[in-house]
């Protein structure tokens, strides 16, 4: 980040200029703007989404409700498979299976990844699949490490299975839903929404992240004349989430549910 590449002698000089360069760039380019805001909505979307649903599932699967093994296996098989594959299938799917499937009752539509309308939408539910299986997984295991005997005395209470969710399986899981939450508030900056494994290199500018950008960036640069100022991108990066990210740290720490 405090480096200059001359390309035609070779040699590397130490400035500051990058650093100077990075902030303009970030604070005062639109294009960056819209990449800091693109990866703040996304991270509130599908967190404000799966977070909830992640739960609900996990409630669901802990009770061991009906078809409760089920969901167990198709919310964790996007964890199981190569991510790579998994975007391949689901790009197919979305791209080419489901339009030639709604031609046959008369509907003509484009592939839900080249549909402005639909793009965003599709990767957020997207991201939400597959971030199912290790939080449902952990959150259900949290679950049933839960006493019976503190279940069952709650029952004899009078206490309905939401009031058992939320005064007993909440508290118990909420370390680690705190510990998620934290995770990723700090990615917020790196998080690519699985853009490059959709699109690879051709994403459209307007649902571009920070974190697609610097991956994207990286990997077509041409010498490393092109890192300093990308690396020193990633370090102003750095330096808004850390206090953020220790600052929602804070505030769940001292607001969250007690097992007590």
């Amino acid at each position: 980040a405090f480096q200059k590449h001359d390309l035609i002698t070779g040699q590397v000089t130490w400035t500051v200029e990058n650093m100077l360069g990075a902030i303009k760039m970030v604070f005062g380019n639109n294009q960056y703007l819209i990449y800091a805001k693109n990866s703040l909505v996304s991270y509130l979307l599908i967190s404000g989404l799966s977070i909830p649903l992640g739960l609900t599932f996990s409630y669901y699967i802990y009770k061991k409700l009906p078809c409760s093994g089920a969901f167990r296996v198709i919310l964790f098989l996007p964890s199981i498979i190569s991510s790579v594959v998994m975007a391949t299938v689901f790009q197919f799917f979305v791209q080419r299976a489901l339009p030639a499937y709604m031609q046959l009752f008369g509907v003509e539509m484009k592939g839900l990844l080249s549909e402005e309308s639909t793009r965003y939408g599709t990767i957020i539910f997207y991201n939400i699949w597959i971030g199912f299986g290790t939080s449902v997984l952990m959150y259900s295991n949290s679950m049933s490490g839960i006493d019976p005997e503190i279940v069952e005395s709650a029952h004899l209470d009078g206490a309905s299975g939401l009031k058992e969710f939320w005064y007993i399986s909440l508290p118990m899981v909420y370390p680690t839903l705190s510990t998620f939450i934290i995770f990723g508030v700090a990615k917020i900056f790196v998080d690519q929404i699985q853009l490059y494994s959709l699109y690879a290199g051709g994403a459209p500018e307007k649902i571009k992240t920070f974190g697609y950008f610097l991956f994207d960036e990286v990997a077509g640069a041409k010498s490393k004349a092109e890192y300093p100022i990308l690396s020193a991108i990633g370090i102003i990066l750095t330096a808004i989430s850390v206090p953020v990210t220790f600052a929602v740290k804070h505030l769940l720490e001292k607001h969250g549910p007690s097992e007590n």
